[in-house]
């Protein structure tokens, strides 16, 4: 963890992998900005960080790049088998959905919708 024997630590391991302490925000935040090749200033903006909190971070990333980058690899792999599965369980329910015959009365409204995802598939 980055700190001095004086000082807390500031990035420490929790349930969420390594996160800036005295927050929600993992390590792994951190890196999908890195990635996106976002500013260190923008980065502390969009994750409501201060300077201090960024710094650690940073720095915490490039001393131990080898191991945050194999446990950002996980992250992504296990998010991208929950979206995988999600997706599944969902595709078989929006068919059913879809197999419903729209209720007497609706066509104007549905007509409506179709015209309007046909005009933003047409831009």
């Amino acid at each position: 963890m980055t700190s001095t024997s004086q000082e807390k630590p500031t990035i420490v391991r929790t349930e969420r992998g390594m996160t800036i302490a005295g927050t929600r925000i993992t390590l792994y935040d951190v890196m999908d900005y890195l990635k996106a090749e976002y500013p260190p200033k923008l980065i502390r903006e969009k994750l409501g960080l201060n300077d201090e909190q960024i710094g650690s971070a940073l720095a915490y990333i490039e001393t131990h790049h080898a191991e945050v980058e194999a446990e950002y690899q996980e992250c992504l792999q296990t998010a991208a088998e929950i979206r995988q599965f999600w997706e599944e369980k969902n595709r078989s329910r929006f068919a059913k959905i879809a197999a419903i015959p729209p209720k007497p009365g609706q066509e104007f409204l549905r007509a409506k919708l179709q015209n309007w995802k046909d005009r933003i598939e047409a831009q």
